[in-house]
């Protein structure tokens, strides 16, 4: 039923391609298994779009092809097992080799890092948490969580119960939006310019007052 989905998801008539239509190739293949398998990929390579897979995957459900339990379930484990690669990839890479890095890196200084271990112990469990909403940031959160050590189980819990509410918000859109779940593809991708833009305006600023106070310390 998925290869006639696909000329219904897309209003010219013609087969989806690019993410979308190798998302309802495997999803054809796999059932939900193969949404939930492709969003863990998403948390380890975030160019692929949750916010394309959570709609579709919604979109399948509402046509039959799994239930819609069956796509909330198998697209949060995608989410909690990709998060748990990443945190496990954090913990293995270390503070002592972090460090090592940190050191040899241009611009930084040792207690910059201090001060962010600092914050990530005083708001882990938030960043984490709320981490899980947020286009390309719910990716890297994990690394930082692992490196810290965060417990295991904390850890899961805030990534299960962040990954629920944003994987079922946009699964219910996709299956309650029927065909034109691709609608909100385009809202969504405003969203993630706004954070990537905020994202690089924090770095350029912070950027631009080490470098200042480089120059400063210098002229003294």
């Amino acid at each position: 039923m998925i290869s006639a989905l696909a000329h219904a998801a897309d209003p010219s008539g013609q087969d989806l391609g690019g993410v979308a239509g190798w998302a309802v190739d495997l999803m054809e293949r796999l059932g939900a298994v193969g949404a939930g398998l492709i969003v863990a990929l998403e948390n380890l390579f975030p160019p692929i779009p949750s916010e394309i897979i959570l709609p579709l995957a919604g979109f399948t459900a509402s046509q039959g092809d799994f239930t819609l339990a069956s796509a909330l379930f198998w697209t949060t484990a995608g989410s909690v097992v990709g998060a748990l690669i990443l945190y496990y990839i954090g913990a293995a890479f270390g503070r002592q080799r972090m460090y090592w890095v940190w050191e040899r890196m241009p611009l930084v200084k040792t207690e910059d890092l201090e001060k962010t271990e600092a914050w990530f112990g005083r708001h882990g469990r938030k960043a984490v948490f709320f981490g899980r909403m947020i286009p390309i940031f719910r990716s890297l959160i994990s690394i930082p969580a692992g490196i810290e050590r965060m417990p295991v189980l904390q850890f899961l819990g805030l990534t299960l119960a962040g990954s629920l509410i944003w994987n079922t918000i946009f699964v219910l859109l996709g299956f309650y939006l029927g065909e034109n779940w691709e609608a909100i593809e385009p809202v969504m991708g405003v969203v993630q310019y706004v954070v990537i833009g905020v994202t690089v305006a924090l770095l350029a600023w912070w950027l631009v007052n080490r470098v200042r106070s480089l120059r400063h310390r210098r002229a003294a």
